[in-house]
């Protein structure tokens, strides 16, 4: 019954901008971690960014910062990354995922949603 859904994604030009979210069912993840993991075709997925379920507080990978931006509305059980000045780099399958722990040691702890895609075009 547990799920996280991801929506927002498509295709935009680079430069542009998209806001992803991802709703959860199932249980609140208002205590929890949340954050986002992208996978590239042939690339191992990789570490994004995370917000806090205590303080709010987040973490970006070095390629993402100052670009892009996580939020949660626990209100709303749903977290969101709004992404601007895309560039073709960050053309990926983008996952939400939640967990007790923070994500990217996680492991088994973590949910995980079917993720959404996201394509920058040149």
């Amino acid at each position: 019954q547990v799920q996280l859904v991801e929506s927002g994604g498509g295709l935009v030009q680079a430069g542009g901008s998209l806001r992803l979210s991802c709703a959860a069912s199932g249980r609140t993840f208002s205590s929890y971690v949340m954050g986002w993991f992208r996978q590239a075709p042939g690339k191992e997925r990789q570490f994004v960014t995370s917000i806090s379920g205590t303080n709010g507080r987040t973490n970006y990978a070095d390629s993402v910062k100052g670009r892009f931006t996580i939020s949660r509305d626990n209100a709303k059980n749903t977290v969101y990354l709004q992404m601007n000045s895309l560039k073709p780099e960050d053309t990926a399958v983008y996952y939400c995922a939640a967990g007790p722990l923070p994500l990217q040691i996680g492991g088994k702890k973590n949910y995980w949603g079917q993720g959404t895609q996201v394509t920058v075009s040149s």
